[in-house]
């Protein structure tokens, strides 16, 4: 090869990397500033959850029927939430009223922007939230992505918004079905089996099993009864995976 060819070749790639490197530094501030915006999921109003169920909900039965796995989508929006087991049961009557003929689709948005005020960053929120849901199929019908237009017109959320998010969600979604993905999901089972309750517990019951273990283990609580090194090492470590643990639940469910 000759040299002014292979120079040629070099500088190519170089501007390829760091045109790669800037897609990536601009992805993950995007990443980084949706993630910061769960911090504000614990502080919405009873309207802005109720109309969010229920738009999964209408988006989820446009193509006929409501699969799987937006039903699951759903169920973990409600955790994130932080939705207690009534919230929950009002919840899911929401997303089953979004799903009647009829559903007033673009008057519930109208309702959305009032309550969220200026608060561009909500009607994002509700907006990601929802893909989450819809976009937890392998595919969109025609009617569903003309919906989500009409959601994105309601909140003057552009088309390329719309793009990024809808990129980021499935990069997630990708990410979950890697190698990669199911070491993290195998981490996540582990930490609902350390504290001892199910995927499908309430932020609450997730909590209250934490400290019900960490008042059981901690090694303060057993030394009145002068228990020899192997006890002590035991209580320690079982302290210690049990906060661990919270810890990852707490921050991949926002729990407060």
């Amino acid at each position: 090869m000759q040299p002014n060819m292979f120079l040629g070749k070099t500088l190519v790639l170089i501007v390829l990397l760091l045109v790669a490197y800037q897609f990536y530094r601009g992805f993950k501030k995007s990443v980084d500033a949706f993630e910061r915006q769960g911090e504000a999921l614990g502080r919405v109003s009873d309207e802005f959850v109720r109309a969010l169920f229920s738009v999964m909900g209408h988006l989820a039965k446009t193509d006929g029927r409501v699969s799987e796995d937006e039903i699951r989508a759903a169920r973990l929006v409600m955790h994130r939430l932080g939705l207690s087991p009534a919230q929950v049961r009002r919840a899911i009557s929401w997303f089953d009223d979004g799903k009647k003929p009829g559903f007033p689709l673009v008057q519930t948005l109208r309702e959305v922007r009032r309550v969220s005020g200026r608060s561009m960053s909500k009607r994002t929120m509700f907006l990601r939230l929802v893909l989450e849901v819809v976009l937890a199929k392998d595919a969109l019908a025609r009617e569903e992505r003309g919906m989500i237009w009409t959601i994105c017109k309601e909140f003057d959320i552009g088309r390329v918004e719309l793009a990024q998010l809808e990129a980021m969600i499935r990069a997630q979604k990708s990410f979950k079905r890697s190698p990669a993905g199911d070491a993290d999901a195998a981490r996540v089972r582990g930490a609902y089996q350390a504290l001892g309750v199910s995927a499908d517990a309430s932020n609450d019951e997730i909590k209250k099993a934490y400290r019900r273990l960490m008042n059981k283990n901690h090694p303060d609580k057993i030394s009145g009864s002068n228990p020899g090194a192997d006890v002590i090492a035991e209580a320690e470590r079982r302290t210690r995976e049990v906060r661990v643990a919270y810890e990852m639940l707490k921050a991949r469910r926002s729990i407060r």
